[in-house]
């Protein structure tokens, strides 16, 4: 399993350089169109919603079926070529996507291991609390899997990340 997660900046040469099968973007509802990465050969999910852990006034919260879109879209993913996963900075909303999508694929891995491996590979990522959660319950993971990111507590501070492979998770 590969995973690929960036920020906006970067999704042009992450497709570059390893032309991922599917891409996920993760970005704000008020996100002017022509933000949004077009001409993607292959599946593309593109969910938008606000990069906040709790509900609040005024904002576009994830929400279940948010999150039930993201593990449907996951489920048709065969890991023959990798995933790439961005939102803005690619710290929360894409760093919390790829651990869903890799808790999905790696049902014997614990949340706890994979938790590690995705702080090992960005030190600054910081998974959104609340995509996590919702994910917990939709996987049936009982709390583990915002137990094992509480347990890696916040990234390093970052205004955006870099590009990373997230893999080996099987």
């Amino acid at each position: 399993m590969s995973l690929l997660v960036c920020p906006l900046s970067q999704v042009e040469t992450a497709r570059g350089l390893h032309r991922p099968s599917h891409l996920i973007s993760l970005l704000s509802p008020t996100s002017p169109a022509d933000l949004w990465p077009a001409d993607h050969v292959g599946p593309h999910l593109k969910l938008a919603f606000h990069d906040i852990a709790a509900p609040a006034p005024d904002l576009v919260a994830p929400d279940a079926a948010l999150v039930d879109q993201l593990l449907a879209f996951a489920a048709t993913w065969d890991e023959t070529r990798p995933m790439l996963v961005h939102c803005w900075a690619g710290v929360s909303r894409s760093t919390a996507a790829a651990f869903i999508v890799a808790c999905q694929h790696a049902p014997g891995r614990s949340e706890h291991q994979i938790a590690h491996a995705l702080r090992a590979a960005a030190p600054y990522a910081t998974p959104n609390p609340l995509m996590v959660a919702l994910a917990d319950v939709a996987l049936e993971r009982d709390g583990a899997m915002s137990a094992a990111i509480a347990s890696i507590g916040r990234g390093a501070d970052t205004f955006e990340g870099v590009l990373f492979e997230f893999s080996d998770l099987s």
